[in-house]
């Protein structure tokens, strides 16, 4: 079973830097199982938050430092990165329901953004295991339609040393 890798990828804001980057992994074989793009603080870069089932890291850098449009690469670890998802989830909610749907959408902090006769759609962020959680729990009630963003994730910083107090 190959492991699962979340990279994060500082590229160039250019046209077809995407395209070459997606095809590159599938071309040597590499399943990606999220990719989110989007603006950093700095003008002219993005980043890619990638996640791969890639049998071998090293691999996949060397494959992507091909590309010349690569700024920089980076592993995040998931015990000292930040990751998060969004879901959109329409569920059945007949009136009989529609009170234990609600119910579980408030334990998940879910926000109802569309009311319907027979459903509700729900607004979930956080982890992707809070997403997959939510997602297992309301099944039961008849999901209609669903739709994920990408994984989008950042290398948390350092904690700072407890000071002693002087004196």
């Amino acid at each position: 079973m190959n492991e699962q890798l979340v990279l994060s990828v500082l590229v160039e804001d250019k046209p077809g830097v995407l395209a070459r980057v997606s095809l590159l992994l599938a071309r040597r074989g590499f399943n990606i199982t999220s990719l989110a793009v989007g603006p950093t603080a700095d003008q002219g870069l993005s980043r890619m938050t990638i996640v791969v089932n890639a049998p071998e890291l090293e691999q996949v850098k060397k494959q992507l430092h091909k590309l010349i449009n690569v700024v920089k690469i980076s592993e995040l670890d998931p015990d000292s990165s930040i990751e998060r998802e969004i879901m959109l989830i329409r569920v059945k909610a007949a009136a009989g329901r529609r009170s234990g749907v609600l119910e579980l959408a408030g334990i998940f902090n879910a926000t109802a953004v569309d009311v319907a006769a027979n459903s509700i759609t729900f607004l979930v962020t956080g982890a992707p295991a809070k997403l997959n959680d939510f997602l297992e729990l309301i099944r039961p009630f008849g999901v209609m339609d669903l739709v994920k963003s990408g994984r989008i994730a950042m290398r948390r910083e350092p904690k700072a040393r407890k000071l002693k107090a002087v004196g």
